[in-house]
């Protein structure tokens, strides 16, 4: 039994898998808000605290004994990692881990605390015969230990810490495996950061994260509509883009909802996200000029916002697929919004293989 636990600023996601002769079966899965308090919701002031207990509650909820959890693995996301491709010149694991570790500083926020990194052959660079693909993961001790700590706090004994975008591919490439020819891109949208994740094999593994995503969403729509959090969410999750569309304002109700309605080219928050999602697009094709976009696929806790999937999908021109992690696993039952956790999948299979 694999247990993987995804925690952010808005939820925590807990996970339990196991691998059988059949495949996947999911176990128990499970959701819980880092604070019930959303009035004031500030994700700044997230305190360890707040995380802690998150996870305990949740996992109380769904009958998991901490202490009893061996397999676990975790994600650390944020600005505090990096994960990217670079070519090293052909050496031994010492010398390639030296050589790494100043490549790392170049990537990670310096926080005065030493850097940490783990890489991953990809195979001979194509281009230059004598120089090695490899994919970099660093962060720093500071960031690892705030992890260490919450999870130990947590009462669970830490174990694999894997990264957002490392476990979105393992999930993805699980079910749908990724092209020989061009690449597929996966947008994860969750609270603070919208994820970008484009691979091909032999092509060049890419991945940034935009400081748009649900959060934001919330904020434009408590601006516009002059409520406080908790009714911003609200309004988000049952009008979805339409939530910026209609000004719901109390001296406007009862007014046909056209004389107030808005163009979608004034909703800025979600126009936002669709430019910086086409930039990078671009920058992707400009750096890597012979490869093609083959299929596109959402995901992430805020990827079923109502009306968002038919929005990027229109103002980009592209056709946009659902990436649910469960599809072909054997389910006790069925899980509620199964995109928020693909992080999760790709931590729990991760951890399967792993173990």
């Amino acid at each position: 039994m694999i247990t993987a636990i995804d925690f952010g600023y808005s939820t925590v996601k807990m996970l339990q898998l196991s691998n059988g002769s059949s495949g996947y079966s999911v176990h128990k899965s499970g959701v819980k808000r880092v604070t019930e308090d959303l009035k004031t919701f500030d994700p700044e002031k997230m305190s360890k605290a707040n995380w802690v207990a998150a996870i305990q509650d949740l996992a109380n909820e769904l009958g998991i004994n901490p202490k009893k959890v061996k397999n676990l693995v975790t994600s650390i996301s944020g600005n505090g990692v990096s994960v990217k491709q670079v070519s090293t010149m052909e050496m031994s694991e010492d010398e390639m881990v030296n050589s790494l570790e100043f490549e790392a500083r170049k990537h990670i926020p310096l926080d005065g605390s030493e850097p940490v990194i783990d890489f991953h052959l990809l195979g001979q660079d194509k281009t230059e015969l004598d120089k090695t693909n490899v994919l970099l993961v660093a962060t720093t001790k500071n960031v690892v230990m705030n992890h260490h700590d919450i999870i130990k706090d947590s009462g669970f004994k830490p174990n694999i810490f894997d990264t957002e975008s490392v476990a979105i591919a393992n999930c993805f490439q699980h079910k749908h495996n990724f092209p020989d020819t061009g690449v597929d891109v996966i947008f994860n949208i969750g609270a603070m950061n919208t994820t970008i994740l484009v691979w091909g094999q032999g092509q060049k593994f890419f991945t940034r994260e935009l400081p748009i995503a649900g959060h934001h969403f919330t904020e434009a729509i408590k601006k516009a509509q002059g409520v406080d959090y908790e009714q911003a969410e609200a309004i988000k999750h049952e009008k979805g883009i339409d939530s910026l569309t209609t000004d719901n304002t109390s001296e406007n109700k009862g007014e046909s909802e056209d004389k107030f309605s808005l163009s979608v080219e004034k909703q800025t928050i979600f126009n936002s996200l669709n430019d910086e999602i086409r930039k990078t697009l671009r920058y992707y094709m400009k750096s890597n000029s012979q490869t093609r976009f083959n299929n596109f696929y959402l995901c992430g806790g805020s990827a079923n916002l109502p009306g968002l999937k038919d929005f990027i999908a229109e103002t980009l021109k592209i056709e946009l697929n659902m990436l649910d992690p469960f599809e072909d696993m054997a389910q006790g039952e069925s899980v509620e919004n199964p995109q928020a956790f693909v992080v999760a999948a790709g931590m729990a299979i991760r951890g399967a293989v792993a173990a």
